[in-house]
């Protein structure tokens, strides 16, 4: 039987709210087989990385320069995430930490479902639906069917692949920008009418009823959707991002609502997190906003504890960790 290994998990810097079902499903998962403690933020440091096998690291939120001065003989960092623009890759890698992700396959499905929950509430015009019902105004507004519409899907990777297939099962027309070259057979298996690299992103915006966003933050994605491409987009459009808030201008966003110049927005990340009480965008019409829950369902949990627990073993086995980064 492998030898079982010392883990350290790192819990969100959000708190104990944040440990179920995430941190519950490590404990279960890792905890079977291996020595698994808890991070307390109260204790030295140094004196928990200790003879350290690996670290599970809660969305890559929770890691420190301290805790990697500290991690010398850690042999996995395990990001319990998908996204680590917030965490301080070339720090970890100058130190020789291995450090690995959770796959976007495993979230793909929440993400997607949660960005096809906005694009049905825009198009029925929910908030306004809502506001109507509370103030005992019925049979108004009137929304909008998805058939024959036009979604584009601005990154073809695991969750955009998702969105696109439940969004031609509600008879929309799909289009696909990507950096990569999307094959012919991806291309019939979703049903796109285009799929196009980023240089004809300006003509896919154009043309689009809705559009999605599936894409990592870095320096080339930042602020991709600002004022100049808002302005490209058609006044009934709608725009979701269920990625990175950055992504977004989000003071141009703002903007273009208030001054009725696109559709709606289905906001489920912000720049900052969480966003100050009196944010621009908290108030801005024809908008549904969610706290970044759209990869946090109970199913996407197990499924990224049990890619952790896999890496464990595999480290435990003397194998490479999968999905390695770093």
């Amino acid at each position: 039987m492998t030898k079982g290994l010392s883990v350290l998990f790192l819990p969100h810097p959000a708190g104990d709210r944040l440990f179920d079902p995430w941190g519950s499903d490590v404990v279960e998962l890792v905890g079977r087989r291996h020595e698994l403690r808890i991070f307390e933020r109260e204790r030295p440091v140094a004196d928990q990385l200790r003879d350290v096998d690996v670290v599970i690291d809660h969305g890559g939120a929770a890691g420190t320069r301290e805790m990697a001065d500290a991690a010398g003989g850690v042999r996995l960092w395990q990001i319990l995430g998908t996204g680590f623009d917030h965490f301080d890759l070339d720090y970890w890698r100058a130190r020789g930490i291995p450090v690995a992700n959770c796959p976007g396959t495993l979230t793909a499905v929440a993400l997607a479902e949660l960005a096809m929950m906005f694009v049905l509430m825009l198009a029925r015009r929910y908030p306004a639906a809502s506001a109507n019902l509370r103030d005992g105004v019925f049979y108004e507004p009137v929304g909008r069917e998805l058939g024959g519409r036009c979604i584009c899907v601005v990154g073809f990777g695991a969750s955009g692949r998702q969105l696109a297939f439940r969004a031609r099962a509600f008879g929309m027309r799909a289009s696909a920008v990507d950096i990569r070259r999307i094959d012919e057979e991806e291309i019939d298996a979703y049903g796109l009418e285009a799929a196009v690299g980023p240089e004809l992103l300006d003509d896919q915006l154009a043309q689009a009823d809705v559009v999605s966003l599936h894409l990592h933050l870095d320096a080339t994605t930042h602020h991709l959707i600002d004022a100049r491409r808002l302005a490209l987009m058609k006044e009934t459009a709608f725009l979701v991002n269920t990625s990175r808030g950055a992504l977004v201008d989000e003071d141009a966003l703002v903007a273009a609502l208030r001054a009725g110049e696109l559709g709606g927005a289905g906001i489920d990340v912000f720049t900052d997190e969480p966003p100050s009480p009196d944010a621009p965008l908290l108030t801005a019409p024809n908008t549904i906003l969610t706290p970044h829950i759209a990869g946090v369902t109970e199913d996407a949990s197990r499924r990224r504890a049990e890619s952790a627990a896999e890496n464990v073993d595999r480290v435990a086995a003397g194998l490479k960790p999968l999905h390695l980064i770093s």
